[in-house]
């Protein structure tokens, strides 16, 4: 099933997955395998509709090409969205069958966690198929939880823009939207910068104990995108921003870890308008599939640290040439994005 994305940009494939005795429901969307295999986690999430599941899948497919081509990584890219099933369901058997639905793409797709998925739900998918990272390292080599990776390379382009634009994490007040794995590791991160934090998340007993560790302002979800601050890190799920949500921003910069944080490619341009600077969230979150990518290759750990600290310097060319250029930056990161693809190599910027 091939399903349009933008006018220049469609997936190549659509793989709608239904197995009946488990009750697994999703799709796998496969946007190019233009640089070699598509690779991108497994987002198991509650959705209201199903073309809602479908709409998500194809953006963060779309985002995963463009991640993996600027991270100079020899992977296209693809997504998994699966519909988590009301309890009590036998996760085991849910993610077996998954399992079986990538081996059946004979390496065209290869998984690893996302929003909702662990290690240990990678090792049931491992049993079925060897199209799969983010399992447990071993010895000297890449693997593990890549949520930690994905921190670094957040904070480190924080650090960077913030330099740039001549805010110091040392003086800053920090909003961090989303407390999970990868948002929870950014604020120790800050915190030992020296930054102010304002935290927020859906589950709020889990914002709670962010705070009381760390000694941050604890807010509402409904606040934390509106809250006085100087970063805004949105850590949550996607299209936070928006037409409701720009106008009320007070932070000069946008930099975090949620992927599809514009809810529509225009609105990066609203940004600009308003004097924002937006990190493009697929540049500055690359650090997990860069992990992930290392251990699914065999390469040693100790290789990681270096790629994910080339992510900073990669967002500082986007954004001096967004400013040179007088575009929004997000244009400026796709259009390298889809240059980088058509080339089909992967070097990066």
């Amino acid at each position: 099933m091939m399903v349009r994305t933008a006018a220049e940009d469609c997936l190549e494939s659509l793989h709608v997955l239904d197995d009946g005795e488990t009750g697994l429901k999703g799709v796998i969307a496969i946007h190019s395998t233009a640089l070699g295999p598509a690779a991108g986690g497994c987002r198991f999430w509650r959705y209201a509709e199903r073309e809602e599941l479908i709409s998500d899948a194809v953006r963060l497919a779309r985002g995963m090409s463009y991640k993996n081509a600027l991270a100079g990584l020899p992977f296209g890219g693809g997504k998994a969205v699966l519909l988590r099933p009301e309890e009590p369901f036998d996760r085991v058997a849910y993610f077996a069958a998954f399992g079986r639905a990538v081996a059946e793409l004979e390496g065209r797709y290869v998984t690893a966690e996302d929003v909702g998925t662990t290690v240990a739900d990678m090792g049931v998918v491992r049993d079925q198929t060897r199209f799969v990272a983010g399992l447990d390292a071993v010895g000297e080599r890449a693997g593990g939880d890549p949520s930690p990776w994905t921190a670094l390379g957040v904070f480190e382009s924080m650090k960077a823009a913030g330099t740039m634009l001549g805010i110091p994490l040392g003086d800053a007040w920090v909003a961090v939207q989303g407390t999970g794995n990868v948002g929870a590791a950014l604020c120790r991160l800050l915190a030992r910068e020296g930054a102010k934090l304002i935290v927020a998340d859906i589950e709020e007993e889990r914002a709670a104990l962010v705070a009381r560790e760390l000694g941050a302002v604890q807010v509402s979800v409904d606040e934390i995108l509106e809250v006085k601050s100087d970063i805004l890190a949105p850590c949550a799920l996607g299209a936070v921003l928006n037409e409701r949500s720009i106008p009320s921003l007070t932070a000069r910069l946008v930099c975090g870890a949620a992927n599809n944080q514009l809810a529509e490619e225009h609105h990066g341009d609203l940004l600009r308008g308003r004097g924002i600077v937006y990190a493009p969230d697929y540049l500055v979150n690359a650090g997990g599939i860069i992990n992930v990518c290392a251990e699914y290759l065999g390469e040693r750990a100790d290789g990681v640290e270096a790629r994910v600290m080339a992510i900073a310097p990669r967002l500082i060319t986007v954004l001096e040439r967004a400013r040179h250029e007088g575009l929004a930056s997000n244009r400026v990161a796709d259009e390298l994005a889809r240059a980088q693809i058509a080339k089909g190599s992967g070097q990066g910027v």
